[in-house]
């Protein structure tokens, strides 16, 4: 035990509890009086240096932190674009080939309707002319193909091969204004000819007269009587009969069943055979002939 001449000031209990006194006193009288707001005030603007320096290391962290968690989702914004861009683009090439697997199965299905043999080919080139009716095809004479032959897709006739070449074929279109082909009603098996008007989507039958059997939405096919269109395909739908009784003939519009505006692939439909010619000379009969028939003897 330290020797009483070293004892200095009072005991720790006794600061302690001094103090304790001391910051009760003080906060009832804050609390009653508000006498220490300003002494706070004062304290807390010459501290608020030394808060602020103690705060910069954090506050360093977060700007560091937030800047790096920028950059990061920039990139990942990237990122996620390009690969949405790449994902649209697969869905766009995928509902196209959805769209031309289902062309391909019905041309298939048109094909197997139809009874002579068919090629198929695609459309290469349109041509920009708005007068010019023609389209090019990937197959040419080098794969069998000829002119006169049949150009049809899934819906209908769509045009003719006009001109061939090794790799190539031109197709006139049966909107062309120079194109005719041979028809029949189906519901009343009426035939006539529909011929091209140089506009897509627009056909007419011409010299119909006023009083003939034909309505809007009757479907016309080919007849077959001109040997090379087979008969029974569909060309087009009546979808305008203007009538007027100062006129001999009735104005027929017609809209086209097949195009070239909705396919890519069509069918190149083989040349009908022909019918065997029996010349004129083997239709005679011969006098001798004649008679000994007459007479019984042969």
């Amino acid at each position: 035990m330290a020797p009483r001449f070293f004892r200095q000031g009072p005991s720790l209990v006794a600061r302690l509890i001094f103090f304790v006194m001391l910051s009760l006193v003080l906060m009832a009288v804050d609390t009653r009086f508000k006498y220490l707001g300003e002494i706070r005030q004062a304290f807390s603007t010459a501290t608020y240096p030394l808060q602020k320096l103690a705060n910069a290391p954090s506050g360093v962290y977060e700007k560091l932190s937030e800047y790096f968690s920028g950059l990061r989702l920039v990139e990942e914004n990237e990122r996620l674009k390009q690969q949405h861009l790449a994902d649209s683009g697969q869905l766009q090439r995928l509902q196209a080939l959805e769209a031309e697997n289902a062309q391909l199965r019905n041309l298939l299905e048109a094909a197997q309707g139809i009874e002579s043999k068919a090629v198929m080919a695609e459309i290469l080139h349109v041509p920009r002319d708005p007068f010019n009716r023609k389209v090019m095809l990937d197959k040419g004479s080098q794969g069998g193909v000829q002119p006169g032959q049949v150009v049809v897709d899934d819906a209908g006739v769509v045009g003719q091969i006009t001109r061939t070449y090794p790799w190539l074929s031109e197709v006139t279109l049966i909107t062309d204004k120079d194109h005719s082909v041979p028809v029949q009603v189906v519901r009343n098996g009426l035939r006539s000819v529909i011929s091209g008007t140089g506009k897509d989507g627009a056909l007419e039958l011409r010299y119909v007269a006023v009083n003939t059997d034909i309505q809007e939405g009757d479907l016309l096919a080919t007849s077959g009587i001109d040997g090379v269109y087979p008969p029974g395909l569909p060309v087009a739908v009546v979808s305008k009969i203007e009538r007027n009784q100062s006129y001999v003939f009735a104005r027929v519009t017609c809209a086209p069943t097949g195009g070239v505006a909705r396919n890519r692939q069509l069918l190149i439909l083989s040349l009908m055979t022909p019918a065997v010619e029996i010349p004129p000379e083997a239709l005679a009969i011969r006098p001798e002939k004649k008679k000994r028939e007459k007479s019984g003897v042969r």
